[in-house]
């Protein structure tokens, strides 16, 4: 898929689901804020409760990037654990590798910060990471490869380039944006990650 059609399709996907999910497709959002198509203006009749769960657990899912079947097993493993399912959910995708790359400034889209890590320019403790899903252990360490950390995409991270378009770093984070390393301190909580989803019908819509 080329870069333009990979916007329009986040546009796309962004004003179906309500929320911007790139930093580009914010600014189209902000002038289009309903669905696409024809009807995209038109009053929609209430939505099902089915629908309505479905389209929660697709904005959560599509602010991680992942698959269906990556969201399904993590939403399984999160059951199993104590606590609240939801929110376990949420701090399980948060620890994901990629999802840390972007909450550290290093990449400016979650797409950016998975190519980062599939080109192998991501480290953990000294080690590359060429998994995206590889879940960060508290106390690890991020940090981009040297050889890599030289480059202009790095270098603008490290400018703090990115920074206007992502929220403030979370407390379960220190960063060291210069270096282009980042240390997970604990474990996240839910409402400290920066995404928008109501846990609560993700959960639902999963045990129906």
């Amino acid at each position: 898929m080329t870069a333009p059609a990979r916007h329009r399709r986040q546009v796309r996907l962004s004003r179906a689901l309500g929320i911007p999910l790139t930093p580009k497709a914010e600014k189209y959002f902000e002038r289009r804020p309903y669905p696409p198509g024809e009807h995209g203006r038109a009053r929609r009749r209430n939505d099902s409760d089915y629908s309505v769960r479905l389209k929660e657990k697709q904005r959560l899912r599509a602010q991680y990037g992942i698959r269906e079947v990556q969201m399904l097993n993590t939403y399984k493993e999160a059951k199993r654990l104590s606590g609240m399912t939801g929110e376990n959910l949420v701090e399980m995708l948060e620890m994901r590798l990629d999802a840390l790359v972007l909450r550290s400034g290093f990449a400016r889209t979650i797409a950016q910060a998975r190519q980062f890590v599939v080109h192998r320019h991501i480290m953990v403790d000294g080690q590359l990471v060429d998994r995206p899903s590889f879940r960060v252990k508290e106390g690890q360490m991020i940090h981009v490869k040297p050889r890599s950390a030289e480059t202009d995409p790095f270098q603008v991270a490290a400018a703090g380039a990115h920074r206007d378009v992502l929220p403030a770093v979370p407390g379960y984070l220190k960063v060291e944006l210069e270096a282009l390393q980042s240390t997970l301190l604990r474990r996240p909580k839910r409402v400290e990650v920066p995404v928008t989803a109501d846990v609560q019908l993700v959960v639902e819509h999963y045990s129906r």
